[in-house]
């Protein structure tokens, strides 16, 4: 079983990544204790910009134009895989996979080729992760 703990504040590099602790293939609490919004998790998954999870994925929307096929359909993920399971594929895919061409959304470290903007911070927030499972948990068919 893989277990990995991150501790917030253990060095300045994880100074905006929140601490989690996974267990088997989750990360079983939410990130700070938050609770998501799926509305904004929906807005974040259909965002071109700062998510751009539709780059290589498709969710059940068909009016939602240019979804990739490259990751696994979002539909029905909620029926798949436990908020949790959801919650570390978004955290640091590589935990799970470390060939994944998956981006880790809440890891600043050991990353490479990082856009300015991201360098020194999480892509995704605690907040916007969970927004992110609440959506993806919701989605059941």
């Amino acid at each position: 079983m893989l277990a990995v703990a991150i501790a917030a504040g253990v060095a300045s590099a994880y100074a905006q990544v929140a601490a989690f602790v996974v267990g088997g293939d989750a990360i079983g609490a939410p990130l700070g204790g938050l609770h998501g919004d799926a509305l904004r998790g929906e807005r974040i998954v259909r965002d071109r910009e700062t998510g751009n999870c539709l780059i290589c994925h498709a969710i059940p929307e068909p009016a939602e134009p240019f979804q990739g096929d490259i990751g696994p359909p979002l539909a029905g993920v909620g029926l798949r895989l436990t908020p949790g399971q959801i919650r570390l594929r978004l955290v640091d895919p590589t935990l799970l996979n470390p060939a994944t061409v998956m981006p880790a959304y809440h890891r600043i470290d050991g990353l490479r080729r990082v856009e300015a903007r991201y360098a020194g911070r999480p892509v995704l927030d605690a907040q916007a992760i969970e927004d992110v499972v609440a959506y993806l948990s919701g989605l059941q068919r």
